[in-house]
């Protein structure tokens, strides 16, 4: 009988535990199988781990991986547009995106530095305090005065390659690229000097 009793006693406790758990709360991410992933799909343009690769590519390494699998399932949707990336995260499930994003989140990113010391203290300008006249916020009222960012809002761009950044800020602007509302209308207000230095400083951000 007390074997019955321990028995049942043991079962209602996992039910009671099973009961409490989140409904449909996604599995733990597999770091294996998103490092997997990284050495077969990703590290032709992003490196096996996502350091320091092309300037043209985005380090990955210690990027929040809700950024990141929000980047992954807009180039699958289309809503942001790269026919390359598109092309990559189409075959991605929504388990290979959770991995994948997580297996870099967990990779401590490498420092960088700025190329162009004549415009440092103009990206360090707009950067700290943004431009009043033109009602610019600064950037660190988002990412954080040493480009950490948000986790699942604003991305970390400390570090990031200056080449990879005013690329970006320019397609915002130019309207190429559309899935960050915020940042087309900031960077709209920003001619081409400014996006330069400001990307520049950022990439020495630490």
């Amino acid at each position: 009988m007390k074997t019955v009793a321990l028995l049942l006693s043991s079962l209602m406790l996992a039910a009671t535990a099973h009961a409490n758990e989140p409904a449909g709360a996604p599995a733990k991410p597999d770091l294996a199988k998103g490092g997997a992933i990284s050495s077969q799909v990703c590290a032709a343009c992003h490196t096996a781990d996502g350091s320091r690769g092309s300037p043209a590519n985005p380090i990955l390494q210690g990027q929040h991986a809700e950024y990141l699998a929000k980047q992954l399932t807009e180039f699958k949707s289309g809503k942001r547009k790269n026919p390359v990336m598109s092309g990559m995260a189409a075959p991605l499930s929504d388990d290979d995106v959770r991995n994948v994003a997580a297996f870099y989140a967990s990779k401590a990113a490498k420092p960088g530095f700025a190329k162009n010391k004549d415009t440092v203290a103009l990206g360090e300008k707009i950067y700290r305090g943004g431009i009043a006249e033109r009602n610019v916020p600064a950037c660190a009222a988002c990412h954080g005065p040493t480009g950490a960012g948000i986790p699942a809002q604003y991305p970390r761009i400390g570090g990031q390659h200056g080449d990879y950044v005013e690329a970006q800020m320019t397609a915002f602007r130019g309207g190429a690229r559309a899935n960050g509302p915020m940042m087309v209308a900031i960077a709209a207000k920003m001619n081409d000097k400014e996006i330069k230095a400001v990307s520049d400083y950022v990439a020495g951000l630490r």
